[in-house]
């Protein structure tokens, strides 16, 4: 008994089983792949099963002796078995927990959530589970709301756009646009397009190179994204949540501010506003992060 190389397999097992259960056998091969087994039955039908580590269990056809016979089986060679996968794939989707579970605890000057900033040169995809986790912890982060709350104030002082009337009422409505305006582009363009696309939604910083690389990196965030296999491709999840997010607008902001534009000015402003926010990361929020990692 040797591999496919031709060299020998000590010390696997052979197992012999016939039609009653006083066939059944073992043997261990020795040094030389070699064994022996003796007692057999004429005109039973058996079937040898050999099992070593690191191979395949190799199996026999059916084997039937005339009486007085010895039979050689010279040609039995084992296959190495299928390697186990699973084990790398389940060390990904924890890798990709823990990194979550850091960004999560990210918050510039400790309070403002700067949770889809990726600080780890390790890359690993997130899996559909992770990123609706992460837009889920992101829109309902206090800030988010009092964010909103204040977003609105300054809308309410302006008498801007959207047109609602003055006093509580159109407060309450301001209110409602601006945490409808930010959480619908966080679900869509962070975790439904993602999801759908493969795409990764978070910022990777980049934190070397020259300033113009840095800042080039950073200005082109909203429309370059990771895919979950790690290549760069345009950013559809970014672009079509804002524009999605734009759209829905329609759905509550006045009559007399609807419409097309509505969608597409509302996109530009969100569009800028990731290039302002990727070029404060990649140039000063890292070090007013806190539980980001120690870096440039």
């Amino acid at each position: 008994m040797t591999d496919v190389d031709n060299a020998a397999v000590p010390g696997a097992t052979i197992v012999v089983d016939g039609p009653a259960s006083s066939d059944h056998r073992t043997a261990v091969a020795n040094d030389s792949g070699a064994f022996a087994l003796n007692g057999l039955r004429p005109a039973a039908s058996y079937h040898l099963t050999i099992r070593a580590k690191g191979f395949a269990d190799w199996t026999s056809p059916a084997v039937t002796l005339t009486p007085g016979q010895l039979l050689e089986m010279t040609d039995i060679k084992l296959t190495v078995g299928a390697v186990e996968t699973t084990v790398n794939a389940v060390f990904s989707e924890q890798i990709a927990l823990e990194q979550v579970k850091a960004e999560e605890k990210q918050r510039v000057f400790g309070v403002i959530p700067n949770f889809y900033v990726v600080y780890d040169q390790q890359f690993v995809p997130l899996t559909t589970k992770l990123k609706y986790q992460l837009a889920f912890r992101a829109a309902t982060d206090v800030v988010s709301f009092a964010g909103a709350g204040f977003i609105a104030g300054i809308n309410q002082a302006s008498a801007s756009k959207p047109s609602y009337v003055q006093g509580a009422k159109g407060y309450g409505e301001r209110f409602g646009a601006a945490y409808a305006n930010g959480a619908s582009d966080i679900l869509i363009g962070g975790a439904i397009l993602p999801s759908l696309l493969h795409q990764d939604p978070r910022y990777f910083y980049q934190g070397t190179g020259t300033k113009k690389s840095r800042a080039l990196h950073a200005i082109s965030a909203p429309f370059v994204a990771k895919g979950d296999n790690g290549n760069w491709q345009f950013n559809y999840s970014s672009v079509g949540g804002d524009l999605a997010s734009g759209a829905l607008a329609n759905l509550y902001y006045p009559k007399q501010d609807r419409g097309a534009g509505l969608v597409f000015s509302s996109a530009l402003l969100t569009t800028g506003g990731r290039i302002t926010n990727a070029l404060a990361q990649e140039f000063i929020l890292r070090k007013m992060t806190s539980n980001s990692k120690s870096g440039n």
